[in-house]
């Protein structure tokens, strides 16, 4: 028997993981949801351009947790934990399990306990498991790290590098790094929080938990990266002088002292992309990805990987750093019994 799968958002990294699910071993779709009304009422399959799944596209939520049958839930709605609480908790009093991209729901900070304290508590009382996951938050700065001070007896500090050259990524992620903005717009929309990459305080807090580092403080730096000559994707065509990406640091410290650097790099016409970690200690050791970690693939395969692990987990809130070490899933799981 295979997962059933609702799919809440079908905007680029909703479509790429509903298409997984439609096409991996151990998965179904069971139906999905989206506030465009293009998209309402049409064939999920035919939505993404695949066979037909008889499954449908709906409008709303209730009506879906109505009609479809549903093993779990995805929610790739916001990166705003605060938007996304209504529909978790939607979701909760169907009793059913939920893996969400929502960034803010990936660890708890100072900022989300509270949020993330309610959906614990009310996940509990209804016997069933949330998590939040993707390829950042969730693997290449937080749970990638961490297992790799595992071989460590001393460790006094890490350094995450992630430079991207964005102009293969979809629109919303180029949008968010401030592509085609003049340098004042970009300040403005950083002010206003519009332009920023989510998630890194969530990381950092993830790491220094999981090392028993008290973090007291994180801070978060966000700069523009000026092209230097015309550059262009497939959604923007940026001329000499506007922004084309930007340059992000989140900075962890222990009694003032920074111990958790996380510095992002994502603009277009970047000349390489690559992922670094960097751990000192005892013994030291660094650990490269050449080309990078290809973000919305791996977020999509990272949720999906995820899925059975959530179906079977204890009842509550759950993150990367407590759940079981997240691999591919092949199809069958002692868990879950095997999948057609």
């Amino acid at each position: 028997m295979s997962l059933r799968v609702l799919h809440f958002g079908m905007g680029p990294i909703g479509a790429a993981i509903a298409r997984q699910v439609a096409t991996r071993p151990g998965f179904s779709i069971s139906g999905a949801v989206d506030i465009d009304p293009d998209k309402a009422g049409r064939d999920v399959g035919q939505l993404l351009q695949l066979p037909s799944t008889g499954t449908f596209v709906y409008r709303r939520l209730i009506d879906a947790l109505e009609k479809a049958k549903v093993d779990v839930v995805v929610i790739c709605t916001s990166s705003s934990l605060a938007k996304v609480m209504p529909q978790i908790v939607e979701v909760l009093h169907a009793r059913i399990p939920i893996v969400s991209t929502t960034e803010e729901l990936a660890y708890p900070t100072p900022e989300n306990r509270a949020f993330i304290a309610q959906i614990d508590e009310h996940a509990k009382r209804v016997d069933v498991a949330v998590m939040a996951t993707g390829v950042n938050p969730g693997f290449v700065m937080d749970a990638l790290p961490i297992v790799l001070t595992s071989p460590c007896e001393r460790i006094d500090a890490i350094r995450i590098d992630r430079v991207q050259d964005a102009s293969a990524r979809r629109l919303p992620f180029q949008q968010k790094i401030g592509t085609g903005l003049s340098v004042s717009e970009f300040q403005e929309k950083v002010r206003t929080g519009l332009v920023r990459h989510v998630g890194l305080a969530e990381s950092i807090h993830m790491i220094g938990d999981a090392l028993a580092w008290n973090v007291d403080q994180v801070t978060d730096r966000i700069e523009p990266v000026v092209a230097q000559k015309d550059v262009h994707s497939d959604y923007f065509k940026v001329s000499t002088g506007r922004v084309c990406g930007l340059v992000q640091d989140g900075v962890g410290y222990v009694d003032k002292r920074p111990v958790i650097t996380l510095h992002m790099e994502a603009y277009l016409g970047a000349p390489q992309s690559y992922d670094n970690i960097t751990i000192r200690g005892s013994p030291n050791l660094e650990f490269r990805v050449l080309g990078g970690t290809p973000g919305d693939v791996a977020t999509a395969s990272l949720v999906v990987n995820a899925l059975p692990k959530v179906v079977a987990a204890s009842p509550g809130y759950h993150t990367m750093r407590d759940m079981p070490l997240p691999s591919f899933f092949g199809g069958q799981s002692k868990e879950t019994g095997p999948h057609a």
